[in-house]
């Protein structure tokens, strides 16, 4: 293949003294030859066949230790500096990690003990294969609220009642399932089967996740931009809080789901605020009375505690007591979480025949999920000096949901306030997860059924408390539309969205608002004139900088987006309002002048001196030179092309010529490939704005460049 020879023209102008006679052009020309790309496609597949199946000893120890993590850093454990650390900061994200848990599985719309068996295993999961020394995968408010707007939708279909009236078929103390007493299978309540739901809507996300690391389609996170994943969890907060608000009040009202839940809640709330229930109400204000002034004091002196204080346990375990001596359920009907059996259910595999009703329901679950995981990962190992594998992080995440769904697990994924609180009690590597997990196991065999008398109006408040962070969003929103109103648009509309229509709703309204903003961005960019910064080679933007020069004759342009069919129009719309010169109107006005001319002449009266001027339309533009700043133009489409030949071909015609400059090799690369330069003709196109102004200042007076 021939390469084609790109030819830059320079041209430096030294004027002498008014009285010379003639002028010093020096013309420098430089040529610039492309790399030659040569692409056999078959030897390329071969050549990456070859790499892919190739299996010798070394690629296959890489391999593992990749795909395991854990076997990279656990023979380096360093016991002295680490382990304390690491304890310190297992146990209190365990510690911590129980109410929420419990809490955080009621929002879920399952019982308690699948919050701590969820919390249990994805803890364990995540050191095997996750990368991130710091962050905390477990249950996650948000994708807590998508999970149980799924399950309350399947398990209202399947005929049972949202809140259920019987335990479910849970194995008691000696491990036997709530049988029918006469040696029949074990009852499915609505209870059991909403965590068949969940489980395997857990699964497919699971999936769905691997699938994403296994294809390494990881890039589909950069369309999640942090305004849209903060306005999206603050919108999926608010929608949390709201669901919440009936067990504050102890009302017995059916969840709301799918679009509108949001307001639909607040109407059955108001509707039954006459049967608010005292003793949950006053419960829910002395907690809120104790969490969050406790939250605010741990926030503020955190720098000076050497662990933050673990208020919602002393609040569990005080609101536990009152409950069960003071015999709130059965003096004040006050709803409480009921019995929770110790140890482990045998394990069950999630219910295929539902996978065909769940898989687009878990599609917006898994992707919140990665997202919030590998970013939060990304973050963390930044600031403390080390790398993660996006893709490694997904399978991690995804094998955290696809081996615990056989388990009686729900839908996990990394959680900042943990993560904080984590990173903040000297954690250093993913062995703080062994050692949360190990908190809740001892949770689990002994500690569990003393929890039987807890009040939900409790758990409510520990939820509601702990989305502090989410919400107080809303006082940013000066500074966030001071910094950028796109973004703080993008931030509203996603909120709006995911509170007042839904969660998976208001996540696709989010992407798809911001990909529209990103394309109004460049459909109308900023199109301003530019200016010589005096000794210097610069030119800047006339309308934001004082003081600049303008080379007579020369008008300098720039465009700042790529130039393709969307904004086509744009561009030359404002390159004629910024030069002030539309050649069509020109040559029409200057047709107009020649016809009427003419006209003039056939009626006998061309050798008088006609009583109506000339029009102005024959007079020169008042340039000669434009140059196109091509600096921010990032691509060229076939469309954008066209209309650059069209713009040189209607200024040409009135004796403007256009320069291209500062062109990047895939700008020129198009160019050179859509034939922009006809045959015969200079290719021109210049390193730099300066070097095309000289060339238009000494062409002006030689003669016109080679067309």
């Amino acid at each position: 293949m021939t390469a084609m020879t790109e030819t830059n023209h320079i041209h430096e102008v030294m004027e002498g003294p008014e009285g010379d006679d003639a002028k010093c052009s020096f013309h420098h020309t430089m040529f610039l030859e492309p790399q030659e790309k040569k692409r056999n496609m078959k030897a390329l597949l071969v050549k990456r066949a070859k790499e892919t199946c190739s299996c010798t000893p070394a690629k296959i120890k890489d391999c593992v230790l990749g795909f395991f993590p854990i076997l990279q850093w656990l023979p380096k454990y360093n016991l002295r500096e680490y382990l304390l650390g690491d304890v310190m900061s297992g146990v209190i994200v365990g510690v911590l990690l129980v109410p929420q848990s419990i809490a955080y599985s009621l929002l879920a719309g399952l019982e308690p003990i699948y919050g701590l068996y969820t919390s249990f295993f994805s803890c364990i999961i995540y050191c095997i294969f996750g990368t991130s020394r710091h962050i905390s995968v477990s249950i996650f408010g948000v994708v807590c609220l998508m999970l149980g707007q799924v399950v309350d939708r399947e398990v209202e279909r399947a005929g049972y009642q949202l809140e259920p009236a019987v335990p479910s078929a849970l194995p008691g103390p000696g491990g036997h399932g709530n049988g029918t007493g006469n040696g029949t299978e074990p009852l499915c309540d609505s209870g059991c089967y909403a965590m068949a739901v969940a489980a395997t809507v857990t699964f497919i996300s699971g999936v769905y996740q691997v699938a994403m690391g296994f294809f390494q389609v990881g890039f589909v996170s950069v369309y999640l931009s942090d305004s849209l994943l903060s306005g999206f969890v603050t919108g999926a907060s608010i929608t949390v809080l709201t669901s919440q608000v009936k067990y504050l009040l102890g009302l017995d009202i059916p969840r709301s789901g799918g679009v509108g839940s949001l307001i639909t809640t607040w109407i059955n709330i108001f509707r039954n605020i006459h049967a608010t229930n005292i003793c949950d109400l006053i419960t829910s204000f002395l907690c809120f009375l104790v969490l969050v002034p406790a939250k605010e004091l741990n926030e503020r002196f955190k720098s000076k505690l050497k662990a933050p204080v673990p208020v919602e346990l002393f609040v569990v375990v005080a609101a536990t007591l009152a409950s069960h001596f003071g015999k709130l359920n059965e003096n004040y009907g006050s709803s409480i979480s009921g019995h929770i059996p110790t140890g482990f259910l045998p394990p069950r595999p999630p219910v295929w025949t539902l996978i065909p009703s769940v898989a687009l329901d878990a599609i917006p679950i898994a992707i919140i999920g990665f997202a919030i995981t590998v970013s939060l990962s990304e973050m963390f190992a930044k600031k403390h000096g080390y790398s993660v594998r996006a893709n490694q992080e997904m399978y991690a995440i995804g094998f955290c949901n696809i081996i615990p769904s056989f388990f009686h697990c729900f839908t996990t994924s990394a959680a900042l306030a943990k993560t904080l609180v984590k990173e903040s009690t000297g954690c250093r590597t993913q062995m703080s997860g062994m050692v949360t997990s190990l908190v809740i196991l001892l949770v689990l065999l002994v500690i569990a059924p003393l929890f039987y008398s807890l009040q939900k109006c409790v758990l409510a408040v520990i939820t509601i408390v702990s989305l502090r962070g989410a919400l107080r969003k809303f006082r940013d929103l000066p500074k966030m539309w001071h910094l950028s109103r796109v973004d703080t648009v993008i931030w509203a509309v996603t909120m709006a969205a995911t509170a007042l229509v839904s969660t998976e709703i208001g996540l696709l309204v989010g992407v798809c608002f911001s990909m529209l903003c990103v394309i109004f961005r460049t459909q109308r960019p900023e199109a301003p004139l530019l200016g010589w910064v005096a000794e210097s080679e610069t030119y800047e933007s006339l309308s934001a900088y004082k003081n600049l020069q303008t080379k007579p004759g020369v008008v300098v342009f720039r465009f700042e987006a790529p130039i393709y069919y969307i904004n086509k129009e744009c561009f030359k719309s404002t390159l004629y309002k910024q030069t002030g010169v539309n050649p069509a109107w020109v040559k029409a006005a200057r047709k107009k002048a020649e016809k009427r001319k003419l006209k003039e002449k056939e009626e006998g009266s061309g050798d008088k001196q006609s009583s109506i001027p000339v029009d102005l339309g024959s007079e020169p533009v008042g340039f000669h030179s434009i140059v196109i700043d091509c600096c921010a133009v990032q691509f060229l489409d076939t469309a954008g092309i066209r209309t650059l030949k069209e713009v040189c071909k209607d200024y040409r015609d009135i004796d403007v010529h256009v320069l291209l400059a500062q062109c990047s090799p895939s700008v020129r690369s198009s160019l050179l490939r859509g034939e922009f330069f006809q045959e015969g003709e200079d290719q021109l196109l210049f390193h730099s704005v300066h070097q095309a102004v000289d060339f238009a200042l000494g062409t002006q007076g030689h003669g016109t460049p080679k067309k």
